[in-house]
Parts: C-alpha cells; structure tokens; sequence
C-alpha cells in the first residue's frame, strides 16, 4: 500500500506544478495581449496627433488639443512592458520586440513634440532616460523610481524611457545624435548636454528648474 501512497502523492505533486505552470503562462500570454493591445492603441493616438497637427498647421496653437493622454497610456505601456520583463524575462523574443516598437513609440512621440514646441514657440519639459538590463548599470532600478516619483508628481512632464543597448536604429540614431556614452543610467534633459549616474529628485530640479514650476496636478495642454 505504502508505493501506491507514493505513486498517488506523486501524482497530486505533478498536478499542482502543472496547473501552476499553466497558470503562470496564461497569465504571462494575457499581459503580452494586453501590452500589444496598449501599443496599437498609443500607435493610432499618435498617428491622429500627427495627422491633427497637419490639419491645424494654419491655425491658432490654442486650437491644438492636448495630448496627455497619449502620454499617460505610454506611461501605462512602460509599466506592462516592466512587468512583462520581469516575468517573462528581459531577452524574451516577445518582449524585446514589444520593447522596440514601444521605443519607436517614444521617438514618434517625442518628434512630434519637438514640432508643435517649434510651431507654437513652447518650451515641453522633457527628460529622455537611457537604462540597461544587462547588468551594468547597477543604479537603474532606482532611477527608474527616481523618475516615476517625478513623473507622478508632474503630470505633465514628459519622460521617455530606452533600453540603451536595444538595437533598434532609431533608437541607436537618437543615441549617436545626442551623443549618449554608455555610462548608464543617461539622461537628457531639455536640450541640455547629457548627464550620468544616479540622479535624487532634488539633482533633476537643479539640473531643470523647469521641472518645479510644472503643475502637481492633471495637465489641460501638452506643455
């Protein structure tokens, strides 16, 4: 009797690991489908501000809808895409496809922003942060806190996240344009000469005063 207690608890322990196995992989196939979901979504928000800003070329900025939402979803996507990572591992194929498509995102978004700045004689508040999963940038989990404290507290100020080492060539032409060194993290800030290393809230406000005189509460324009 005593194998067939064996051969029984081998059976329930096989089930238990299985049905977790299964579980965890629906649940990672769920957040991949709810991140793609998300990029198409922030892909047509951005081609319809594209194409809005056509149309309204002629007119008064004021006329220029806001595009804060755009930003929150990106932000939404940046935090799915962060959990997808840690999940299912930051050299999944889905994820670093997932991750470059979210980056030419970012690129698109933050050209058109750089157009209606110049149209509208604006100044955006922007900061284009460089971070590595490689394991050599020891400093870039609590960047990343550093700047969701920031962006949380300034809805309005737009922060654009890369994988430095993703070899996207848009991204790796933003990076030689702005001549970003890989002594991650990396920042740019508003046009400013890039600066490195760990950065606390009180640095990014030094470095941009711009930042504290941004609005704590939900943005009504783009800048």
């Amino acid at each position: 009797m005593s194998w067939q207690k064996y051969i029984l608890t081998f059976l329930i322990t096989v089930a238990i690991f299985g049905t977790a196995f299964y579980v965890a992989n629906r649940l990672d196939s769920v957040r991949v489908a709810d991140i793609s979901a998300t990029e198409q979504q922030v892909s047509l928000d951005i081609l319809s501000n594209e194409t809005q800003y056509d149309l309204l070329s002629e007119l008064s900025c004021s006329q220029i809808n806001n595009n804060s939402g755009l930003s929150d979803q990106l932000n939404t996507l940046a935090t799915q895409l962060s959990v997808a990572e840690q999940n299912l591992g930051d050299t999944n194929a889905q994820v670093v496809s997932l991750k470059e498509q979210y980056s030419l995102l970012e690129i698109k978004d933050f050209i058109l922003l750089q157009k209606i700045a110049s149209r509208c004689n604006v100044h955006p508040v922007y900061i284009l942060y460089f971070y590595s999963n490689s394991g050599d940038c020891p400093d870039c989990a609590a960047a990343g806190m550093v700047l969701t404290y920031l962006r949380e507290t300034y809805p309005s100020l737009r922060i654009y996240s890369f994988d430095y080492h993703l070899e996207t060539p848009a991204l790796q032409t933003l990076i030689a344009l702005y001549g970003i060194h890989p002594t991650l993290p990396a920042y740019l800030i508003d046009n400013k000469p890039p600066v490195y290393g760990l950065k606390t809230a009180d640095d990014f406000q030094k470095i941009a005063p711009e930042i504290s005189k941004l609005s704590t509460s939900s943005p009504s324009t783009n800048f």
